[in-house]
């Protein structure tokens, strides 16, 4: 009896240190370029968010400002993703950058005109989400073409680091700033420092790997990504917890204005020191990131970064002194980034390059939807019963989140490669089948002995989800009723180029599943693959699919 094994268990490479993706050129200069373009981000979020203090008297339409921003991603994300897999996603970049600096520039005219209100400033916020929409994914799918595998923890941390770096520079400078010399001067700033990533994108070229396969349909794009990520436990678990994460955390941020305001009684400034304490321990936490992940289990990381999370929202609602609360905030800062940079790490290593921006879209749907109902349920919270209360509340949630680790728990998974094993040839046809030709049907037929009945169910289980996730369609296992040792697996494609294009989308552990499955056949001969088209009976003429191919002398 051939005895079930574990598949693609392979030895992980010493974790790099966190500077070590800053070696290569390109990541280097979109790196940098990126944290210029933040620091404008944080510095028009201060104004902004200020500026809606000053011309509104809700407390839901100043939280609405992190909701405005964030709802885009929750709407655009899945398209985005489709769009950055299948199109040059430099290109997507580019296009999406240049959204959110129209968005700044924009923002930026109507304040030197005195034309703000409310709403435009809510309608210009969810412009701008628009470009991070497209701009996100595209960038983050990019990071595993442009370092090496063993690189995109480091380099995933690196862009949290990076940013939540610049929340320890960018809010109190935009403070400064907008004390100072007003809003108008933050935008401009912030519209000028989102220029540099555009240069720094239009200046870079980086190699992706191309397909020999037509490009696919938006639909059928989406509908795969959907698919695949329905078919990975890894990322059904980093979705759902920073779905939840989204919801409960988000409390802090988008209700520190009125923090500041309210329970403080600062006024730009002091909402800028704030920011800069979130910041500070997120610093902290990135630098420290690596190590972490060495001695700590990836569930348990994430669920002390959750308590962290939950111990700052407490203790900000107690506090009146500036000091305390500054601090309290460096402790939510580093829970905030270690939280969010580990599920990402876990989004990017379960997911294939031809599939990665559309798991990671998927990812930034329900994440920030997540944000978004989290700031308009806070806001209204705060508004209706109190700041504390929906301070606590944000706590009493997180909680509930660590909870859930239970139930849906994040695995580290950096030892298996995902990524399409190349080598596969084309079968020869006796039809002359077109691209768009099908529904194709794939028949596999095997020998199993009853010694190997239950190591050959457990792989097919196995097998069913590999294929499933490549792109099979209403895949099935049949066992013959007469002759009880053959079984059949049967899947479905739409077309010809689908059946290629999931070939091309096996993996070395699916390789490694499928030689295994093959040894537990007996016989003569190997498994018998066997390759249809499927027609209605009720189809008339003739067509190019039924002409066999001709070879002439």
């Amino acid at each position: 009896m051939t005895k079930a094994r574990s598949y693609g268990q392979f030895p992980g490479a010493a974790s790099p240190t966190i500077l070590a993706p800053l070696k290569n050129s390109v990541f280097r200069s979109l790196w940098l370029a990126t944290q210029v373009s933040s620091l404008g981000w944080l510095m028009q979020t201060v104004a902004i968010s200020w500026l809606m203090t000053t011309i509104s008297t809700s407390d839901l339409m100043v939280a609405l400002v992190q909701a405005s921003s964030t709802l885009p991603a929750f709407l655009l994300s899945i398209f985005a993703g489709a769009i950055a897999d299948n199109f040059s996603r430099r290109t997507v970049m580019l296009a999406g950058r240049c959204v959110m600096a129209t968005a700044f520039a924009i923002l930026t005219v109507l304040l030197a005109m005195g034309v703000v209100n409310p709403w435009i400033l809510l309608g210009l916020s969810f412009l701008a989400g628009c470009g991070v929409a497209f701009n996100d994914p595209a960038w983050q799918a990019s990071v595993g073409d442009i370092v090496d595998r063993r690189d995109i923890p480091a380099a995933v941390v690196l862009i949290s680091v990076g940013f939540n770096t610049i929340r320890s520079i960018g809010p109190a400078l935009g403070g400064i700033v907008v004390a100072s010399f007003g809003p108008f001067t933050a935008l401009a700033l912030a519209t000028l420092g989102n220029l540099v990533p555009l240069v720094a994108i239009w200046r870079n070229r980086w190699p992706v790997r191309s397909s020999p396969l037509p490009r696919e349909y938006l639909a059928t794009a989406i509908y795969d990504g959907i698919r695949f990520t329905a078919m990975s436990l890894d990322i059904k678990a980093a979705i759902a917890r920073g779905a939840l994460l989204g919801v409960a955390g988000i409390a802090v941020l988008a209700l520190l204005p009125l923090v500041a305001r309210d329970q403080l009684g600062e006024g730009p400034v002091g909402y800028g020191v704030l920011m800069a304490g979130f910041g500070s321990g997120a610093f902290i936490a990135g630098i420290c990131n690596t190590y972490l992940r060495r001695v700590l289990s990836q569930e348990i990381l994430i669920a002390t970064a959750c308590l962290a999370c939950a111990a700052s929202s407490a203790f900000l609602a107690q506090t009146d002194s500036l000091a305390i609360a500054a601090f309290v905030l460096a402790l939510g800062g580093a829970g905030w980034v270690t939280a969010w940079s580990g599920l990402g790490v876990s989004v990017q290593l379960a997911s294939p390059r031809w599939v990665v921006g559309r798991s990671l879209s998927i990812y930034y749907a329900f994440t920030y939807g997540g944000i978004a109902i989290g700031s308009s349920f806070w806001g209204a919270v705060a508004d209706r019963y109190s700041l504390a209360m929906a301070l606590q509340g944000s706590a009493a949630a997180l909680l509930l989140v660590v909870a859930a680790g239970a139930f849906l728990p994040i695995r580290r998974s950096h030892e298996l490669d995902p990524n399409p094993l190349e080598g596969f040839s084309a079968p020869v046809l006796a039809l002359n089948l077109k691209p768009r030709s099908g529904p194709i049907v794939v028949k596999m037929e095997y020998r199993i002995p009853e010694d190997n009945l239950e190591a050959f169910l457990t792989a097919m289980h196995e097998r069913r989800r590999a294929q499933t996730r490549a792109g099979a369609r209403h895949w099935n296992l049949q066992r013959d009723l007469q002759e009880v040792s053959r079984w059949t697996e049967t899947f479905r494609t739409p077309t010809w180029t689908d059946y290629l294009r999931l070939n091309h989308r096996l993996t070395a552990t699916d390789k490694e599943l499928d030689d295994y499955v093959k040894q537990l056949h007996t016989g003569e001969h190997p498994p018998q693959l066997t390759l249809s088209i499927e027609r209605p009976s009720t189809t008339i003429g003739k067509s190019d699919e039924f002409r066999p191919i001709v070879s002439h002398p």
